[in-house]
């Protein structure tokens, strides 16, 4: 081979190496199988990034085929270490009491196989000094533990989700109403693929090290004016029942939650009385460049799913 073109391959070759070596990245998503994280895996696919996630059970999974899926229980290290071979950065998300032990087992995980960045799902209240209730404290104890790491880090923390209006399905679509406590509170709720929105920018740009970013949609909005939209929605005229606190916990326990979960959730749903969560952020636009879906936009997507068989 002429050296004029034998040097030409080289370069090529070389450049050829470095796309690679760039397409090589891998992303670990924890919590793959619930909304944000499954908004976060579509997100970083569309990307083009190699994507891992771990879940407890993978065979019931159901996550696109060219996702790698692993097993791994967030208390167990050696099962968290494994998962974390060759990882470049991590998306965390843990739930529950446990928050804080799995966190740190994540995090401490990330700090020994030298990941270059870590983005954790926290909660809007952990910024708010006053909450000393239990989701905002173990959500305090994780940040702690990833911020201790030595991992390059990125917090984000949504006020409240869109999602959770999905729990109104049943009696919305049994009874044509919504049955909730605090009906004057206010929370600027956000759909969850702007909050993988978010967190997909944190992982894959740079300038987000070290950053906290409080989420929310563009408004905040009582349960009675989401149950409003939905019924405009969905063509049929939709009643909202204030229920007391007690009879809301009941409910919980009754679908299986844990009775301290219970108090956990009725604890951060009577901060919607307060000021903080109805503080509209423009976060999501300034982060994605993109602005926050509203609360009828995701209610028009997911309409089906307040509807009756019979409608």
């Amino acid at each position: 081979m002429p050296i004029a073109l034998w040097s030409r391959q080289r370069a090529l070759d070389g450049i050829a190496r470095t796309i690679e070596r760039a397409s090589d990245i891998m992303i670990l998503v924890t919590g793959a199988t619930g909304t944000v994280g499954r908004a976060l895996i579509d997100h970083l696919r569309t990307a083009g990034e190699r994507v891992r996630a771990t879940t407890r059970h993978p065979a019931t999974a159901q996550l696109p085929t060219d996702v790698e899926v692993v097993r791994a229980d967030l208390s167990d290290r050696s099962e968290v270490a494994a998962a974390m071979r060759g990882v470049d950065r991590v998306f965390l998300l843990s739930t529950g009491p446990a928050i804080p032990e799995h966190d740190a087992v994540v995090a401490a995980a990330a700090a020994d196989a030298s990941v270059a960045r870590l983005v954790k799902l926290s909660s809007g209240r952990t910024g708010d000094d006053t909450a000393t209730d239990p989701i905002p404290t173990w959500h305090r104890a994780g940040e702690h533990a990833v911020r201790a790491s030595g991992v390059p880090w990125t917090i984000v923390r949504p006020l409240g989700f869109m999602s959770n209006a999905l729990h109104w399905a049943g009696t919305i679509r049994d009874h044509g109403a919504v049955y909730a406590p605090y009906g004057q509170g206010r929370i600027a709720v956000i759909d969850p693929r702007d909050i993988a929105a978010v967190a997909q920018v944190a992982l894959t740009t740079d300038g987000h090290d070290g950053q906290v970013y409080t989420v929310s949609g563009p408004q905040a909005l009582s349960p009675a004016e989401q149950t409003a939209v939905l019924g405009e929605v969905i063509g049929r005229r939709l009643g909202f029942v204030e229920v007391e606190p007690e009879q809301a916990r009941r409910a919980i326990i009754d679908h299986g939650v844990p009775a301290d979960m219970a108090d956990a959730i009725m604890a951060l749903r009577a901060t919607a009385l307060e000021a903080f969560t109805s503080v509209v952020h423009d976060t999501v636009e300034r982060v994605t460049g993109v602005p926050p879906r509203t609360f009828r936009a995701w209610a028009v997507e997911h309409a089906a799913q307040f509807r009756s068989a019979a409608a």
